[in-house]
Order: C-alpha cells, then sequence, then structure tokens
C-alpha cells in the first residue's frame, strides 16, 4: 500500500508518501517514497518537496488555507514530471494517516476516521487549541480531495501514553476537577517514544514485555518517557504540551503561582501569558538570542555569551532531574536512549545530560558518543556502564503509515 503521511500545523503541512506492507513491515523494508512540507499557509507559503533520491524542489505561492495546500500537494505528486514510482494518479493513493496531537481519553490507539470519530477530536480542542484545529482541518481537506473510497485513519500523540496508571497521570488537585474536565496527565510524542522503544527491542532482539528504557525526545520541542514492559507508565508532558522538560520555547515545569504573579505584576492577560510560557520562554526565553541549540551551542564556544550558556545548563539539568527520577520510578533502566533533533545530533548535549549520572549507572563513551550524528544509530555508553545508552534517530511518519496499515487491514498491532 502507498500511505500518505500528513501532519498539519496551524500554518504548515508536513507529508511523506510511504509504501507499506505486511511482509515489508516484517522485513523493515518499507520505502519513502517521497515527502515534503508547506510553511506560512496563509499567506505567501514556503514549499519544499522531493521524490526519494532525487534534488529537493523549492518554490513560493500563495495558499490560502490548508485544504488549498493539500490540493498542490497531490497535484504534485500526481504530475508527470515527479515521477513517484508507483504512483501515476491519486488513485494509487490506498490510504492516509493523520498525526492527531490530543485524543483525550477516548482514543487508546490508532483508529479509522469516522463522523464519531471526528466528533470526539473535537471534544479535545480544549486539551489542545493549537494544535488538534489544524488536524481536523487536514483530516477534512484529504476527505475532500481523496473522496470517500480512500480510508483516512488517526494516529494520536497521546495514545501511547494511555497505558500511564492512575496515581501517574493525576494532579494534586481536588478529584473532582478531574471527574467534571478530565484534567489529567495525557503525554505527547507518543508515537516518536514508541518508534524508539521498537527499534531499541530490534536492536537488542527482545521481546515488547522485555523492554525497560527511559526515552528522552530532545528538539524543539521535548519530553521524556519511562518505558517498563514496554509500556509507557510516566511521562514528563501533561494535560499539555507546555509541562516537563524546557525547550525550545517552552518553559516547562514552572510554579503554577507564577501566573497569578505575572499577571499582577505586569497586567497580562491568561492568553497573554499562556503566549508568554509556549513561544517566548524556554531556551529563547533565557538566552535572549534564539530557540535553537545549534546556535547557543555556537554562541558559548565562539563568543562565551553567558545567557546562551545559563539557557545550555539549564535545558541540561532539567533533563537530568527526569532521567534520575524515572531511575527511581523504575527501579532501574536497562538504557537511556536519546531522538529527536538535538539527541541525536548534539554529541555535547547528550554528554552534558550523562555528566554525574555515573552513580545511577549511566556512563558514556565519549569517543562513540562523538561520531553518533547524522542519523546514525547505535550505542554511546562505555563498557563498564550498567545502563546502557543509544542514539535512535524517530521515525513518526514510519510508524504512522504502519498504524495505518494495519487499521485499514484490521491487523492487531504487535508494538
Amino acid at each position: 500500500m502507498n500511505i500518505l503521511v500528513l501532519n498539519c500545523g496551524s500554518s504548515s503541512v508536513k507529508f511523506q508518501i510511504i509504501q507499506t506492507d505486511l511482509d515489508l513491515i516484517t522485513k523493515n523494508a518499507d520505502k519513502r517514497l517521497a515527502g515534503g512540507t508547506i510553511e506560512r499557509v496563509g499567506s505567501q507559503a514556503l514549499l519544499t518537496l522531493q521524490v526519494e533520491g532525487k534534488p529537493k524542489v523549492r518554490q513560493a505561492q500563495p495558499l490560502r488555507d490548508h485544504r488549498v495546500a493539500l490540493d498542490v500537494i497531490l497535484r504534485w505528486i500526481i504530475a508527470s514530471e515527479t515521477k513517484i514510482p508507483g504512483i501515476r494518479s491519486l488513485a494509487d493513493i490506498h490510504a492516509v494517516g493523520h498525526r492527531v496531537v490530543h485524543g483525550g481519553e477516548h482514543f487508546t490507539k490508532s483508529v479509522r476516521i469516522t463522523d464519531r470519530v471526528i466528533d470526539q477530536i473535537e471534544d479535545s480542542i480544549d486539551l489542545a487549541p493549537l494544535h488538534n484545529p489544524a488536524n481536523l482541518k487536514g483530516i477534512v481537506a484529504a476527505q475532500e480531495l481523496l473522496g470517500p473510497g480512500v480510508p483516512q485513519v488517526a494516529v494520536f500523540d497521546t495514545a501511547f501514553h494511555s497505558t500511564i496508571p492512575e496515581h501517574a497521570y493525576l494532579y494534586a488537585i481536588p478529584y473532582q476537577l478531574y471527574r467534571r474536565h478530565k484534567i489529567r496527565r495525557y503525554g505527547f510524542h507518543g508515537t516518536s517514544h514508541r518508534y524508539v522503544a521498537y527499534r531499541y527491542r530490534i536492536l537488542q532482539k527482545l521481546k515488547r514485555e522485555q523492554v525497560n528504557i527511559i526515552t528522552l525526545h530532545l528538539g524543539n520541542g521535548c519530553s521524556a518517557c519511562a518505558i517498563v514492559g514496554g509500556e509507557s507508565i510516566d511521562t514528563s508532558m501533561g494535560l499539555t504540551p507546555l509541562e516537563g522538560l524546557i525547550m525550545g520555547t517552552r518553559g516547562g515545569d514552572i510554579d503554577p503561582s507564577i501566573i497569578e504573579f505575572i499577571h499582577h505584576k505586569e497586567g497580562m492577560s491568561l492568553p497573554e501569558i499562556d503566549t508568554v510560557l509556549n513561544k517566548q520562554s524556554g531556551l529563547l526565553g533565557i538566552s535572549g538570542l534564539t530557540n535553537d541549540m545549534r546556535e547557543l551551542l555556537d554562541e558559548e564556544k565562539e563568543k562565551q555569551d553567558r545567557r546562551a550558556s545559563l539557557a545550555v545548563k539549564m535545558f541540561c539539568t532539567r533533563v537530568k532531574k527526569y532521567v534520575g527520577a524515572y531511575l527511581a520510578e523504575m527501579g532501574g533502566a536497562d538504557a537511556v536512549v536519546f531522538t529527536g533533533g538535538i539527541g541525536e545530533n548534539s554529541p555535547v548535549i547528550r554528554e552534558r545530560v550523562c555528566e554525574g549520572l555515573a552513580s545511577l549507572g549511566v556512563t558514556i563513551d565519549r569517543k562513540k558518543n562523538n561520531a553518533m550524528t547524522g542519523g546514525k544509530e547505535g550505542s554511546i555508553s562505555a563498557a563498564k556502564s550498567a545502563v546502557k545508552t543509544y542514539v535512535i534517530p524517530t521515525n513518526e511518519e514510519l510508524l504512522i503509515a504502519r498504524d495505518t496499515l494495519r487499521t485499514v487491514k484490521n491487523v492487531p498491532r504487535r508494538w
């Protein structure tokens, strides 16, 4: 099957076409045929399109909404000059897999999209007002453009974390607030944590129930996950993606009373404070320069910028605290796994996160660590390390494609 994977943001559309079937999954031989991104949807959009193995095509054109953006993508896919192997018309797109950020308590696995499913995704908009509306726009656009004959599947960021036990997902606030409004920890990046745990299992030749690891998704958004017996038992993000680790522009964990304090001192409204915490905090807020870790490390090295160095130190310290907490909660782990843009490509950050964790069994090999960049996969552990350390590039799109196939074929997933 040729699966179109869609990830729609508030002003962006990311896509891939992945060829997969049950035999290819078993052999780990799925193929990425094409992919790309459209940014600045709603104005003069920037398009980057690529057939696998060929040069990227870049262009700009005005695109007023997600439906128009998806229409442009579909026209490019079937254009005679594009020449995607095995695709000559829209009939060669056999299903669509949609990344949906928040499934609330409705969804514990990927599901085929129906009117009822759309209603339930809409019910979760209050929990993810920045993400779910955009995800829904992509679903509606794909239904309109491809018609009812092409099955559509929703794959939820929150689903992997549905196994977190009650004592870990509840907040210590009046219980009736959970019962009335479902205020609880949901967690995000679930597709990434799930994929990385799957790859670790394959590398170690383990059964799903033998996977006991801590996964660290470190990018512009960051989260940690404790996985025991192949299931998520705790994660750093909460009701929304704002809680937990320090991120590119999100502050992560703070004293909740800071919100009222800022309101009183700065005269800001709650929406304004929410914008500060989500878009002006984190690495950007501390450094005053950028949310890009690469640029902060350059500023620290070349200019000895104090605030850039401070932002990096705060970032690594917060990650380290979660690793230590999860090791205690899990009673020890077999491995710590780094993924995401920073986790996969920054030996400096990996080394700083692991500094001081030797007493907990985590020791890395500096030579291995420095060599592990550019999409490489493998161990960076020192030989004596009781807890192994790995770098495993994430592939959320592949997992979405596989889930879409299994859902359409009604085949239970083993991971």
